[in-house]
């Protein structure tokens, strides 16, 4: 018998899956080029981890002051992205062996991601953890996305968990903001180690403060069990 109860697990993708902020920082860079920003560099970039890209794409419009509508700039830089991911996407090695402890306890998964929905199935697919993570759910879908907990709340609806059933996995601060929001239990792996010690990360149940250097499947996957 499985000592998971009724718990589902709910991992964000981008930062917290898999390696994909380079290839979101080039698209980006690629994109702003296009309109005239040069000069974007990956601190710049930093400052949009963990929102949705819709969001990231107002905030740039308002921040160089770019005329060209927020749709123009999300085809765009999901154009550029897509290109970038499907030539590469790395999984973090210990996440891969975490979903897959997971998936032989028979444990209900799901993605909630700030991306495009596309773009999620594209990295999903080609890494092949699509065969895991069959149920997902892009900011897109929802009215708000992270900080908001709308997109954890629909990802709970869908896979019919209560959310105080549910443990998400995170990197980046809207997230932990949202999954403790929704009322659910949240292991967080810091993407920027800079943000280790903000207090938003306080409400984790448990944080590992290293990131993926120092996560490993086996305490997340104890942690989850010793939680629920």
């Amino acid at each position: 018998m499985s000592d998971f109860g009724g718990t589902s697990v709910i991992f964000d993708l981008d930062g917290t899956l898999v390696d994909s902020e380079p290839n979101y920082y080039e698209a980006g860079r690629r994109t702003l080029a296009e309109h005239g920003v040069t000069g974007f560099t990956w601190a710049d970039h930093e400052l949009c981890v963990g929102i949705s890209t819709r969001e990231t794409v107002a905030l740039w419009r308002e921040r160089y002051g770019l005329d060209a509508p927020v749709e123009v700039f999300l085809d765009v830089k999901n154009r550029h992205y897509l290109a970038l991911a499907r030539a590469a996407t790395r999984v973090y090695p210990e996440m891969w062996k975490l979903v897959e402890l997971l998936a032989a306890e028979g444990v209900p998964m799901a993605v909630a991601s700030g991306s495009a929905r596309e773009a999620i199935e594209v990295i999903l697919a080609g890494t092949g953890l699509d065969a895991y993570l069959r149920t997902v759910v892009s900011a897109d879908e929802v009215a708000r996305g992270k900080p908001a907990p709308d997109v954890f709340l629909e990802t709970a609806r869908r896979l019919g968990a209560a959310p105080a059933d549910c443990v998400v996995l995170e990197d980046a601060l809207p997230g932990a903001v949202a999954a403790h929001a929704a009322g659910m239990r949240c292991v967080v792996v810091p993407s920027l180690a800079a943000q280790a010690d903000d207090p938003a990360f306080a409400t984790a149940g448990l944080l590992v403060r290293g990131g993926q250097e120092e996560f490993t499947a086996r305490e997340a996957y104890d942690w989850i069990v010793a939680s629920g």
